[in-house]
């Protein structure tokens, strides 16, 4: 009988992604479209407000920077400031999305060991698709958006929980590759051991995560290791 101790590394079930702070480096994109708004009604947007809201959803997005302006919040006005602030980043993400350190070699190392893959972000399908332009669909077996959750969107755990139902795996032998507290929390309440890359705001240690500074030499070997040091 051979003891699990020796039958090397487990590789990951699947490995699913978060698009924007994590592949490319959108998140500021997202600030100009934001401060844009804001301006165009009169305001600016607080540092603390814009902190917030990284890693969340487009409604909630837009209910903060509207509470933050002193603005209504009614449905027709968050409607209409997702509309013209998912406008705006449209009009950005055409311009081109720079990736965040490493990401396209991780994509094409994960692609390489046959493992399967999944983009789950907050964004919207529209915006998502335009930023597929520049990451590549042929990356993943599978996309989630943030406008295909029913509203359980991140930190709800739903997101990662449909990846996983998607592509036929269990969460817990899954990597989760995350950037924001908002998707690390996700991920975790989905069961998924987490990457946790910071990029605009800091991420704390936990029990299911592993801290880096950035996906570059993110190999086989370093996602089995993170999985078999949360499962032990």
């Amino acid at each position: 009988m051979t003891d699990a101790a020796d039958q090397g590394p487990t590789s990951p079930a699947a490995v699913l992604f978060d698009m924007d702070g994590t592949l490319v480096d959108s998140e500021k994109l997202w600030t100009i479209a934001l401060d844009d708004y804001a301006a165009h009604r009169g305001g600016s947007l607080s540092d603390a407000t814009r902190e917030v809201m990284v890693g969340s959803n487009m409604t909630r997005s837009m209910i903060m920077l509207l509470e933050d302006l002193g603005l209504p919040t009614e449905d027709a006005d968050v409607d209409h400031a997702a509309a013209w602030v998912g406008a705006r980043t449209a009009e950005l993400f055409r311009e081109g999305l720079p990736w965040r350190p490493g990401a396209p070699e991780a994509l094409r190392t994960v692609r390489e060991h046959g493992i399967r893959t999944a983009l789950v972000t907050s964004t919207i399908r529209s915006l998502a698709e335009i930023a597929l332009d520049t990451i590549g669909r042929d990356h993943f077996d599978i996309t989630v958006c943030g406008d295909e959750v029913d509203g359980r969107n991140k930190p709800d755990p739903e997101p990662y929980l449909r990846a996983a139902r998607l592509l036929g795996v269990d969460p817990a032998e899954c990597v989760a590759i995350e950037d924001s507290p908002t998707g690390v929390a996700s991920a975790e309440a989905a069961g998924c051991t987490v990457i946790a890359i910071p990029c605009e705001v800091p991420l704390l240690p936990g029990d299911r995560r592993v801290l880096r500074d950035s996906l570059e030499g993110l190999d086989l070997t370093t996602l089995s290791t993170v999985l078999d040091g949360a499962a032990a």
